[in-house]
């Protein structure tokens, strides 16, 4: 049924609840969690979408981004394998929901797994995630509520 699950971590809390609805899926399905975790430079990204705060950040290297990302999977990586599912990490340059669509393509996913809210941060695009997946993805979309995960 969901051999494929596609879910998206920014390391939040929010972010885990839904990797813990995933890790759920996956135990019952036998199938593989594709953690997605997605970043874009600050001076390209803008900061809280004004782009003139852009010329006052300095660009930081794609290398020390991928790593930051990295960092981002494997702790989101560890209940899962520990729970015995089988996890493949993404840590891709661009926008969350694009990239989150584009993966899910590739891998002929079954469902994306994402939290009702947007990812934050200073690397991340911020906007609405949750609603632009829902209207392009080529497959199922399964929105965690993550409202009592944001409010730890």
């Amino acid at each position: 049924m969901f051999n494929t699950i596609v879910v998206g971590t920014d390391g939040s809390d929010g972010a885990a609840a839904a990797a813990d609805i995933a890790l759920e899926l996956a135990k019952l399905s036998g199938g593989t969690v594709h953690l997605v975790c997605v970043g874009k430079p600050v001076a390209l990204a803008g900061v809280a979408g004004d782009p003139l705060s852009a010329a006052m950040m300095p660009a930081l290297p794609d290398e020390a981004i991928k790593a930051d990302l990295d960092s981002v999977l494997d702790r989101a990586a560890k209940p899962l394998t520990s729970a015995g599912v089988n996890v493949e990490k993404h840590a891709v340059l661009g926008g969350p929901a694009e990239t989150l669509v584009a993966i899910a393509d590739e891998l002929n996913a079954d469902v994306i797994v994402v939290g009702n809210r947007g990812m934050q941060g200073g690397r991340r695009f911020l906007g609405s995630v949750p609603n632009s997946i829902t209207h392009h993805a080529n497959c199922s979309v399964l929105l965690v509520d993550t409202s009592a995960a944001r409010q730890k």
